[in-house]
């Protein structure tokens, strides 16, 4: 059987732009946790913060994966998830840069399939919380 691992992504800002942060939140196929990461990204866009917490997402499986398993993100930005999946036009400029490194980062990868799906808020709680406590941590 594929061993596969569900990455939880969340990004937001306080203000837009303002005051942001990502979380990061992985499980094995049992639901068992096998990472969770929150960062302060400084001044950014809500949707900056998105993609910026895909990239941080990326970055830990970059370092981390040493097999081909099948990889899941799940994100509650639609605007990302659409984009990354090239169903919809990237039009600024700062969001098609980080789009264009989440794509080679996620092409380097060692992964037998990927999706990127996008969920309801209520599905996204611990990544929402990283995200949280990221920008909790500077007190703007």
């Amino acid at each position: 059987m594929q061993e596969k691992i569900v990455v939880f992504t969340d990004g937001g800002s306080r203000g837009n732009p303002g005051n942001a942060g990502a979380g990061v939140f992985v499980v094995n196929e049992a639901g068992q946790e096998v990472h969770r990461e929150c960062k302060h990204l400084g001044l950014k866009t809500n949707n900056e913060a998105e993609y910026l917490a895909l990239n941080l997402a990326l970055k830990y499986l970059k370092k981390t994966l040493k097999k081909a398993i099948a990889l899941v993100f799940k994100l509650d930005s639609k605007l990302v998830v659409e984009q990354m999946n090239k169903n919809w036009k990237i039009k600024e400029s700062r969001l098609q840069s980080l789009a264009e490194e989440n794509w080679q980062l996620l092409n380097s990868l060692p992964h037998s399939t990927c999706e990127i799906k996008h969920i309801p808020r209520e599905e996204n709680q611990m990544a929402d919380m990283l995200a949280n406590q990221a920008m909790d941590s500077i007190k703007a």
